[in-house]
């Protein structure tokens, strides 16, 4: 039994659909939404004269984190054509930093959220992790594993050859599932913080990766040319196995609703 995941049983119609589409990139889905620039600058101004710091990303993530609590399917995964619920929830995603001699660098860094986090928690969370993978000396252990692995020549692909047969069957150790960013239930990239567009970015074919979602630059909206307010685009790649599309109409609904009213995220506040 996989530590990360419980099967799911399906109606035979569901059930079949990893068979048609055995591959992850055999079924991404593409979707554009949009975040109120103005709301969610109103809401994040709003507390921090109040003392607290709420980021953009953990605004979005809190929003998506809560949606999920209320449409748990699009918290699932599919390994060797095989539906899974996943047994917790955690978000992938990368950060820069710049090396001792002024390069920059990268590294890849998962979050646990827990059912009963908010945004403040949420919030609260990514810093310290920020904050503790932000020296230039400092190494977390998904990087210590990689530069061990990569050290050895026909290592990798030995090692990775295994872990994919390994997590084919649900025999992966937890802690290489801990190590992986790619066994998430989001991966998420905030390319509004090197002021890039947003980009429809890849599920990755190995791990448990089921939506990836990028965070863009601002954008105007316009309508018939006149100027309306700021919108960031969110661009989302979907395993469409996962769930129906009917389950995601309602979980992007939630989503959005959230985006608009972002004090709902907040324990205690209801609508």
């Amino acid at each position: 039994m996989r530590w990360d995941g419980r099967r799911v049983k399906e109606t035979a119609i569901n059930a079949a659909i990893p068979y048609i589409m055995p591959h992850r990139y055999d079924a991404m889905n593409y979707v554009t939404e949009y975040a109120d620039m103005e709301v969610m600058r109103a809401y994040i101004h709003g507390k921090r004269k109040e003392g607290v710091r709420v980021s953009y990303m953990a605004l979005i993530l809190a929003a998506y984190h809560k949606a999920a609590l209320e449409h748990p399917k699009i918290n699932r995964f599919i390994m060797n054509k095989r539906i899974y619920r996943r047994t917790h929830f955690c978000v992938s995603f990368v950060m820069l930093k710049t090396r001792a001699d002024g390069t920059p660098d990268e590294t890849t860094l998962k979050a646990y959220f827990e059912p009963d986090d908010d945004v403040v928690s949420i919030n609260a969370k990514l810093e310290a992790l920020i904050a503790e993978n932000s020296e230039s000396t400092h190494s977390n252990a998904t990087d210590r594993f990689a530069d061990f692995l990569f050290s050895v020549p026909l290592l990798p692909s030995l090692v990775i050859g295994l872990a994919r047969l390994l997590d084919r069957f649900g025999l992966l150790p937890r802690f290489i599932i801990e190590l992986s960013p790619f066994h998430t239930s989001l991966f998420i990239t905030n390319l509004a913080s090197i002021n890039t567009s947003a980009i429809y970015h890849h599920c990755y074919e190995f791990g448990t990766t089921s939506v990836f979602l990028c965070m863009g630059k601002p954008t105007a909206d316009y309508l018939s040319g006149e100027y309306r307010r700021k919108l960031m685009p969110l661009k989302a790649v979907l395993d469409e196995r996962i769930c129906s599309g009917v389950d995601y109409a309602r979980f992007w609904t939630s989503f959005q609703r959230y985006l608009k009213h972002p004090e709902l995220l907040e324990n205690g506040k209801e609508a």
